[in-house]
């Protein structure tokens, strides 16, 4: 594992080599790591500082130098703390992990954060979103429903504070998009809702008619047919090919229900949904599979679990493998340029591949490659 990971590191610092001929080598590489270190989020920033030592320990190098100081989860707190390591000198800082610490971090422009947050909208001209973002969801979205010549998807997104990236995100991938719904997470409301974008009550009543209509004919097989209609729950089609479910954990699957008690069957229609981080739950909900949704790769996140389980007897927090690779990556643009200068670097357009996957760097924007995955059967299969 350390071996394949020093292979990765290597293919990343020859290619910034042949365009950044200056080594700075001997400098000390000073990362600052703003983290919740107390409060109600403290596992999380334990995890990421644990995550960010085994980073460090791959890298073997003596030069870097790691600085956490803690955030609380608190916008006030995370500006002191920025603030501190300001005065140490650091240019550079991974973290805050959440966009609620973002605020007033604008006032620290001599600094570049690398976010953990997985959103884009408002963000300060000196923090990069280094998370999943929709765009990166969206985009391998689009790529699967390309492939397979799927022209009518629906888009079901939540009412919920993250609506507004999602809608970002499927403007920005230029995803094809049939028909667009936000809908109520409200048990009551969100059966009512499903049942008006699938026209149930009208192709239920269709059913109803349809069998009134064969009981009153002459025709000599009715009672066969009558038996056949009668173990349906509706008639008449629908009017898209594929759903894409914007939402998460139990309101996933109630929105999927809603959909199979519309009599929307996922052995009809594909549905697909967002990043699930490998949601181990979802294997049981066999209702509602095949579903399908784009994720980093999957060996990769599992062979990251296995080293940090054997460093630390726990399991890893998901946002904890993003701060491992941007360890490697401010390293090893630290090795080809003055590391107060890597603000400008994060404006141009570049990729990088790390234990999560391939992100793409631009504009001070970063984009993963995501794989592709479909549970069915109980099991995860990767498409691409």
């Amino acid at each position: 594992m350390i071996k394949l990971i020093k292979i990765i590191f290597f293919i990343i610092l020859s290619f910034y080599f042949l365009f950044f001929p200056n080594v700075n080598a001997q400098e000390k590489i000073k990362i600052g790591l703003l983290v919740p270190m107390s409060g109600e989020n403290k596992e999380i920033g334990e995890s990421i500082i644990k995550a960010v030592g085994l980073a460090v320990k791959d890298i073997d190098n003596d030069l870097i130098e790691i600085y956490p100081k803690d955030t609380a989860t608190k916008a006030n707190q995370t500006l002191r703390s920025a603030f501190e390591l300001g005065e140490m000198g650091i240019k550079i800082v991974i973290g805050p992990v959440f966009y609620e610490s973002l605020t007033y971090l604008d006032e620290m422009k001599d600094l570049t954060f690398l976010s953990l947050t997985n959103k884009t909208l408002n963000l300060p001209k000196n923090v990069i979103s280094a998370g999943i973002n929709s765009t990166s969801q969206f985009n391998t979205i689009k790529k699967f429903l390309e492939t397979n010549q799927i022209q009518r998807t629906i888009f079901l997104t939540p009412i919920q504070d993250y609506e507004f990236e999602v809608k970002r995100g499927m403007k920005n991938s230029k995803i094809k998009i049939y028909k667009d719904y936000e809908y109520n997470i409200e048990p009551t409301k969100l059966t009512k809702q499903i049942e008006e974008i699938t026209n149930y009550r009208i192709r239920k009543q269709n059913l109803e008619d349809e069998i009134k209509r064969i009981k009153n004919s002459n025709d000599p097989n009715k009672e066969k047919k009558i038996k056949r209609l009668e173990k349906r729950y509706t008639l008449g089609g629908l009017n898209f090919d594929a759903v894409v479910i914007a939402d998460f954990d139990e309101s996933l699957k109630s929105v999927s229900t809603s959909l199979l008690y519309t009599d929307v069957l996922p052995k009809n229609k594909y549905f697909i949904t967002l990043n699930q981080w490998f949601d181990e739950s979802l294997l049981n909900e066999t209702d509602i599979q095949p579903l399908y949704y784009p994720s980093i790769n999957k060996e990769n996140f599992d062979s990251y679990k296995i080293k940090y389980y054997n460093a630390f007897n726990e399991d890893p927090t998901h946002l904890s493998l993003l701060s491992y690779d941007l360890i490697g990556l401010v390293y090893y643009l630290s090795m080809n340029s003055k590391i107060e200068n890597l603000n400008k670097i994060f404006k141009k357009k570049n990729s990088f591949k790390g234990k999560i996957g391939i992100f793409d760097i631009r504009n001070n924007k970063i984009n993963h490659r995501l794989n592709f995955y479909k549970i069915e059967d109980q099991k995860l299969i990767e498409i691409f």
